[in-house]
């Protein structure tokens, strides 16, 4: 006489057939690590280019991370900014937009729906009707080293200069490794040095349009030891962006001397 087959082993295949079913129509969750990952862009500012992101995009690739750079014009906000939103423009799912120095006044000027977070790592994040140079006031916020004579002009072809011409300011030879990077070795900031692209004196002068800060998320990297933008510059962006906001004991290029820490406040963006 054979024996009945037991309801748990029917109802077992039951459930599996319902599980197969919702599968196929796509209703299962999918695993964390099968979530789309934002595409983070990496954008430098003046006196740099993106190779000074190499270790830190190093670090977010590994992680499985999307990474690209902007190649900084650093010509002004509006000029800049609109270039930035035509590579954003060519990005699927969500953004993490990174500016480093000048080029947090780009992320700011930036505007695309796919944004999720600004990070400002020792960066401008100025308000509507701010400019690089009125943030750098020495009556409010002393303590930037960069003047004359580390700071020096040129005339450089340029398109969109008068004339085909501009003038630009770059950092010298000999003050570069003090005022830029004094926690980097020597080679490193040579190194640095040697990709360093001049800013066109308007790209300081140019009123911002309305900031982004005040519609997405922020994060900012404050470099305690910055001597480009001083600290207390930063605290206050920072503190009136609302962002998530860490300190690190670090030059102005914090991006070369601590990328770990750098990567880190990115990826807690990244991830929230």
């Amino acid at each position: 006489m054979p024996f009945p087959k037991p309801i748990l082993s029917r109802a077992s295949r039951l459930f599996a057939v319902a599980l197969l079913a919702l599968s196929a129509l796509g209703l299962t969750a999918a695993p964390a690590s099968a979530q789309t990952k934002p595409t983070v862009v990496l954008v430098h500012g003046a006196f740099a280019d993106s190779s000074g992101w190499k270790d830190v995009a190093a670090n977010l690739t590994a992680q499985g991370y999307p990474v690209q750079t902007f190649d900084n014009p650093l010509r002004g906000p509006a000029y800049d900014s609109g270039l930035l939103e035509q590579q954003l423009a060519t990005i699927d799912g969500p953004i993490v937009l990174v500016g480093h120095s000048y080029g947090g006044v780009v992320i700011t000027n930036a505007d695309n729906p796919n944004v999720k977070a600004n990070v400002y790592i020792a960066a401008f994040a100025p308000d509507r009707g701010e400019f690089v140079q009125g943030i750098l006031n020495p009556l409010v916020f002393p303590g930037s080293k960069l003047l004359p004579p580390a700071l020096q002009l040129k005339i450089v072809d340029d398109p969109q200069g008068i004339g085909g011409k501009n003038l630009d300011g770059f950092i010298a030879e000999e003050y570069f490794h003090d005022i830029f990077a004094q926690d980097v070795t020597p080679a490193v900031a040579a190194d640095m040095f040697a990709h360093q692209k001049s800013a066109a004196l308007v790209a300081n002068l140019e009123p911002s349009a309305t900031p982004t800060w005040t519609t997405r998320p922020n994060w900012y990297l404050v470099s305690s030891q910055d001597q480009v933008i001083p600290p207390d510059a930063q605290r206050m962006m920072a503190k009136r962006a609302l962002a998530h906001t860490t300190e690190i004991d670090a030059s102005h290029a914090s991006l070369v001397s601590r990328p770990d820490e750098v990567t880190a406040v990115i990826v807690e963006a990244a991830n929230s």
